[in-house]
């Protein structure tokens, strides 16, 4: 089997934790360092939220993890989701301390090299805002060349926004970043709130996961529902979600080694910067002569039921 060369950017959360750990123990992805934004916790908090996960799964001093930016790419810091992920990011659980220390080499830098290294086979799944990958960028224009496909999880195209009204949270926190990286050439898939709102976790799914996994996985499957409390309760405040949650990350990680679990549609993509309303829109210029943005290969459905189980079968 040819296993997938991945770097996962994250703001590590509660979802982005369970999307680093599926990504960990799933056979076909070679998991080639973890980067750190800034966007649901301080970047400095992302980093050792990282680092104890990789410690929870056995992976201490395996993976590279290398931080990055603390704020967006232009504009000032508009706070954190602490509301959604806990005070520490991952639901108020407590992980043990790893003894792994971050890389010194930036995550910009650490994109660069890996992309380098890896010619035409990097895969890079961002989960938070997209302020690293533009760094990279800006540092080497042509980074698009030399990584095989970006996952972005962001967006939002046929369906309502979750900050402002046509705004999803990590394309509005850093939006200068994303249109950068989205009109940059590289091959990329938009993994949207079209399908990532379609794909939920419920607490019965965690119930069996609890009964039917091994129990050298037990520890993690213990932290996944201890910390996906949280989040449910933060959905059932804001969308009477009961005992369930969308995989915004997981999904997005999973669809990098399973893309049949989703429908694509190319749409030339833009990122609106301006307005009061509308700054971090993801603007698909859906004419039949389309002239605005970049081709862009948009998620507009999956297969919800099958991605769960692909997701959880890992850490069974």
């Amino acid at each position: 089997m040819n296993r997938t060369k991945m770097i996962i950017d994250a703001d590590t959360g509660i979802d982005d934790a369970l999307a680093i750990l599926y990504g960990l123990k799933s056979p076909k992805i070679d998991m080639e360092g973890i980067t750190t934004v800034f966007g649901n916790i301080p970047v400095e908090m992302a980093t050792d939220n990282t680092l104890r996960i990789l410690k929870l799964a056995g992976r201490e001093h395996e993976i590279p993890v290398s931080e990055g930016a603390g704020r967006p790419l232009t504009r000032s810091l508009n706070g954190f989701s602490t509301h959604v992920h806990g005070g520490n990011g991952i639901g108020d659980v407590e992980l043990p301390v790893s003894s792994q220390q971050k890389l010194e080499e930036p995550a910009a830098d650490f994109i660069i090299r890996k992309a380098e290294e890896l010619r035409g086979e990097l895969v890079i799944v961002a989960m938070g805002r997209l302020t690293n990958i533009a760094h990279a960028l800006q540092k080497d224009p042509g980074l698009p060349s030399k990584v095989k496909h970006l996952y972005i999880m962001g967006g939002a195209v046929n369906v309502p926004g979750n900050v402002t009204p046509v705004s999803e949270a990590n394309i509005w926190g850093d939006p200068e970043a994303a249109d950068l990286v989205i009109q940059s050439g590289m091959s990329i898939t938009l993994v949207g709130l079209d399908v990532t709102m379609k794909t939920l976790l419920h607490q019965s799914h965690l119930d069996s996961l609890a009964r039917l996994s091994k129990s050298e996985n037990q520890p993690i499957v213990s932290f996944i529902n201890q910390s996906m409390q949280y989040y449910f309760d933060f959905y059932r405040e804001v969308n009477a979600y009961r005992e369930c949650a969308p995989m915004h990350d997981p999904l997005t990680v999973l669809i990098a080694v399973e893309p049949g679990i989703v429908r694509t549609q190319t749409m030339h993509l833009s990122v609106e910067c301006g307005g009061e309303h509308c700054a971090g829109m993801t603007v698909a210029d859906q004419r039949v002569k389309p002239s605005v943005g970049s081709p862009v290969q948009v998620c507009v459905d999956v297969s919800a039921e099958q991605a769960i189980d692909l997701l959880l079968e890992v850490f069974i």
